[in-house]
């Protein structure tokens, strides 16, 4: 097989998503994403490791990994750094895929399953992503996760307001489950992560009562905390749960402490995920070890792409503890869990967001994802299974940047 120099990156930043083209002297174009900071992300991959990467084999995956990651461990880079090798080793595994002929699942090892489920994460077109060039370039800060309005595929706005018409809504579309973020406001107000009152805790989540008044056990029911609460919060809000007969509650007690997460796992008598906020495969081995954890949940455009999240579910297996791909932020997020989720036997869940898959992602892609019955099927083209839009890498667009040979 012929080497692929590359030759050329290209970067472009809207709202919180950051898009990588990556060019070799082949022809071949390598997607890939990350999200958070993407200014930040950006400067790293043109400022620093196009410095390497420009003239390099893209096909000489590991060699790129080892060598970044071991440059940013030696000054503790968790962030931008390892956001920016997620990134790019993405767009380097879509580049093997074509070149091979091969979708990227393939290469991992092949089928494990013919399709992979997926839940319903109530987000909508205000969270994340946004694709309008008169819209707002900053969309809150992360964990966030936006209240939206009243709309089509709305359903971070739904969740909340007409959640039984919705369970039944995605019961008839196929979804297993579906996660809910009630508790985001109160977690932003002063106070809010310490201390709850009983009241308006059952308050927050009278929604997940509706659900199961209305359509039972038809739909798994989970809960998103995003890290915001503390002990005894954390707790009342277990008990609460305890109700409910969630699949798992996740993130409702902060997690800069394993110890105290192997606690909470222990005493709060729910199934608990944790949690894409970590981001190598020594914060999972704590989790794993301790027993801290029914699941875990792993962003693979956070902790370093495709190739250490396989490594990090392949862990998870000896455990016994079951993986669940993270995505609120974008298509080729999406993509990575799924080639991943479809190698790998211990994924149980894809997340997906709705409005993402069919009014957003459309206008980011060349491919249609899509659930269907509450799955989501490999891609069968090679590479990763899509590209950017071209138009969204003119040079005179904002936030353009370019790195050449």
């Amino acid at each position: 097989m012929k080497p692929q120099r590359i030759v050329k990156i290209e970067t472009r930043c809207i709202s919180h998503l950051l898009l990588l083209r990556v060019h070799t002297d082949q022809g071949l174009i390598g997607s890939g994403e990350s999200f958070y900071a993407p200014q930040a992300i950006a400067a790293m991959l043109h400022d620093w490791m196009s410095n390497r990467l420009i003239g390099a084999n893209a096909l000489d995956i590991e060699k790129q990994w080892r060598f970044f990651y071991e440059r940013f461990i030696n000054f503790g880079g968790r962030g931008a750094e390892l956001r920016a090798l997620s990134a790019l080793d993405l767009a380097l595994w879509d580049i093997l895929g074509q070149s091979c002929g091969l979708p990227v699942w393939q290469l991992l090892g092949g089928r494990t399953r013919d399709s992979v489920p997926a839940y319903c994460s109530p987000g909508g077109t205000s969270y994340g992503v946004n694709t309008e060039d008169d819209g707002p370039q900053f969309l809150g800060w992360p964990g966030h996760g936006s209240q939206g309005f009243n709309g089509p595929l709305e359903d971070n706005w739904s969740i909340i307001h007409r959640a039984a018409d919705l369970a039944e809504e995605l019961i008839d579309e196929g979804f297993p489950a579906v996660k809910a973020w009630a508790l985001d406001p109160m977690g932003h107000r002063p106070g809010g992560p310490l201390q709850l009152a009983w009241p308006e805790i059952r308050q927050a989540l009278q929604p997940l009562f509706e659900i199961r008044k209305r359509v039972g056990y038809s739909i798994e029911i989970m809960l998103d905390g995003h890290g915001f609460f503390q002990w005894p919060a954390a707790m009342r809000i277990a008990e609460v749960m305890r109700e409910i007969k969630p699949l798992w509650i996740e993130d409702v007690l902060r997690v800069d402490n394993v110890d105290t997460l192997k606690e909470f796992r222990d005493q709060s008598g729910v199934p608990v995920a944790v949690t894409e906020m970590f981001t190598t495969r020594e914060d999972y081995r704590h989790v794993l070890e301790k027993r801290a954890a029914d699941y875990l949940m792993v962003d693979p455009t956070w902790v370093g792409g495709l190739s250490e999240t396989k490594r990090m579910v392949d862990m998870a297996i000896p455990y016994n503890i079951p993986v669940a791909m993270h995505d609120c932020t974008g298509p080729f997020t999406l993509l990575a869990g799924v080639h991943i989720g479809t190698a790998c036997p211990n994924v149980v869940f894809q997340e997906t967001v709705r409005a993402h898959l069919r009014i957003v992602y459309p206008k980011l892609i060349d491919q249609e994802l899509t659930v269907n019955r509450g799955t989501i099927a490999p891609p069968d083209r090679s590479g990763i299974g899509a590209a950017w839009l071209p138009e969204l890498f003119s040079e005179d667009g904002s936030s353009y940047r370019v790195s050449v040979a």
